[in-house]
């Protein structure tokens, strides 16, 4: 949502509110088939032992059928009700997310870029939904994503790492527990320039890049603890700490926008110009 909030378009509130119905429902099914795949090394974690497939609650029969419809019926809103490239972009993610970063979390570490990737693609959707392009606001938008999920997810894996290595998974945490906190810091840091080039194209005021320095900094803190000293305590703190920075940081994007416009923005601006050439003639 906020993807197609910063493009620089009219807001269709029936196109906004489709892309945000077909992208969940297509996070839905890619969701659904990684449960479906994993159910096996689930039980083995703590965390996701308590799946519903792990206790059976439901059948993979009933979780098929379930990502099956939720994954047509979201690709087919996105076409129908949107445009045909953010459908492609929720179909591929759907691929990417269950054909690939599911099955190369067991056999090497890249399955984390590649699932940053996923996190980086809806709000690109959302960009490409509101204008039917991927311009180079999109691709800033999906870097942003992309860069935040690394002190995220590594935050997070560092408290999982004995249910990953139990589980056979190929983590960082796993492998290189100081990778993981190296990368940790490079992608937070990463953040600033980022964040800087927003205003640079015009996307934002230059109040956002004061704004993103304040947040950005805080997250950067968190994750040069947890690289100084890598514990639970510091990956425990990096993970809440980037909970609370994507919607701040999504939210001053929204707050320093330029250009604001609506569909009834637009119809008036095109009445008072009918206006102005009647009277002239």
């Amino acid at each position: 949502m906020c993807g197609y909030a910063m493009a620089p378009m009219a807001t269709d509130l029936t196109c906004l509110f489709a892309t945000t119905a077909g992208t969940g429902l297509c996070i839905a099914s890619a969701n659904t088939f990684n449960q479906l795949m994993e159910s096996s090394y689930d039980a083995q974690m703590s965390r996701t032992r308590n799946r519903v497939l792990v206790r059976k609650t439901i059948t993979p029969l009933h979780a098929t059928s379930f990502g099956i419809i939720t994954g047509i019926t979201g690709v087919g809103i996105l076409s129908t009700m949107v445009n045909p490239l953010t459908a492609i972009l929720g179909l591929s993610n759907i691929v990417l997310y269950t054909c690939i970063y599911t099955p190369m979390k067991r056999i090497s570490i890249v399955n984390t870029w590649v699932g940053s990737v996923v996190g980086a693609i809806p709000p690109m959707m959302g960009w490409a939904a509101c204008t039917n392009s991927l311009d180079l606001g999109a691709w800033i938008l999906g870097s942003i994503l992309y860069a935040w999920q690394f002190p995220h997810f590594n935050a997070l894996a560092w408290n999982m790492r004995n249910d990953y290595a139990k589980a056979g998974y190929r983590m960082m945490v796993v492998t290189n527990p100081s990778l993981n906190s190296r990368v940790s810091l490079r992608y937070a840091l990463l953040l600033f320039p980022i964040s800087y080039i927003i205003p640079y194209i015009g996307m934002t005021s230059w109040w956002f890049a004061l704004d993103s320095t304040i947040i950005n900094s805080g997250l950067l803190w968190g994750s040069f603890r947890f690289w100084r000293n890598s514990n639970d305590k510091t990956a425990r703190d990096l993970f809440f700490g980037s909970l609370v920075h994507l919607p701040v940081i999504l939210a001053l994007l929204m707050a320093h926008k330029k250009n604001w416009r609506t569909i009834d923005d637009q119809n008036d601006d095109l009445e008072i110009n009918s206006l102005e050439i009647d009277s002239e003639i």
